[in-house]
């Protein structure tokens, strides 16, 4: 049995970052649920192929490029979405990207590609479908992709970290402004997630011996464990939910786990 609450059928749906990972699984839990989805990145073909992947549902996928990187690109972006759809119901931002590396090798270039996409990107995204949302005068929900860097930051991520740092700070101030005209703003922190990005990272024997160790649920996360918190913001269930950052992280940010147990 549904439950209306978490009802998102026929909302206009647009994850930017939708064709692979986190943004991949989130799109497909809209569409699942009776969404209108809208899928952006920076590769036609890879959205094409995506799109036709995931529309198994009540309304076929549309993949639409977008580089957030290039500013320039994303007001167009959001005008096709609008003359096909008619509106944007909800705007979840999951492009994203990072190079790891010691904070004294980072190069200008390292710091601009990681900024651009992360952070500049992901506002100007925000701002172009929120200046919609205002005229539109009905709200409107948008959810952002922070990270486990908002619990605790990590080393050898510096640009990375400090790009979902402002994130979250970008999500609560617009929660400030925006709520006024009825739009919720919210993030998604996720945990250390297997993706095809991070799984040469989590093959490494060391960090498979020690994420799950150190999360309380003992194992890492999947893309589909984001799809839950994702319908749960965008959906009535979170009406009185604006500017918060909901981690998802198998309990990882609960505390620190440390080896007494094995000690005594």
């Amino acid at each position: 049995m549904s439950d209306p609450l978490f009802d998102v059928t026929d909302q206009v749906v647009v994850v930017s970052g939708g064709s692979r990972g986190i943004g991949r699984s989130i799109a497909a839990g809209f569409v699942e649920r009776g969404a209108k989805v809208i899928i952006s990145g920076r590769e036609q073909a890879t959205l094409d192929t995506t799109a036709k992947e995931l529309s198994t549902g009540k309304h076929p996928v549309r993949g639409i490029v977008c580089d957030v990187a290039q500013v320039a690109t994303i007001e167009p972006f959001v005008q096709t979405v609008l003359a096909e759809f008619g509106r944007i119901d909800t705007l979840v931002n999951v492009a994203g990207v990072n190079r790891r590396k010691p904070a004294e090798e980072v190069t200008e270039e390292d710091f601009d590609f990681i900024l651009d996409i992360n952070f500049k990107g992901c506002f100007f995204l925000s701002q172009a479908v929120g200046k919609h949302m205002i005229a539109r005068g009905e709200g409107g929900t948008q959810i952002n992709i922070g990270s486990l860097n908002n619990y605790s930051p990590l080393p050898r991520v510096l640009p990375y970290a400090s790009s979902k740092a402002a994130v979250v700070y970008m999500t609560r101030t617009l929660a400030m402004e925006w709520g006024q005209h009825g739009i919720r703003v919210n993030a998604i922190c996720p945990g250390f997630i297997l993706t095809d990005l991070s799984r040469k990272l989590w093959s490494h024997p060391v960090m498979q011996a020690w994420g799950p160790k150190n999360t309380p649920l003992k194992r890492l996360g999947d893309p589909d464990d984001m799809i839950g918190a994702a319908i749960f913001l965008a959906s009535r269930a979170s009406a009185f939910m604006t500017g918060q950052a909901v981690f998802v992280d198998g309990g990882f940010s609960a505390g620190l786990m440390w080896p007494i147990a094995e000690a005594v």
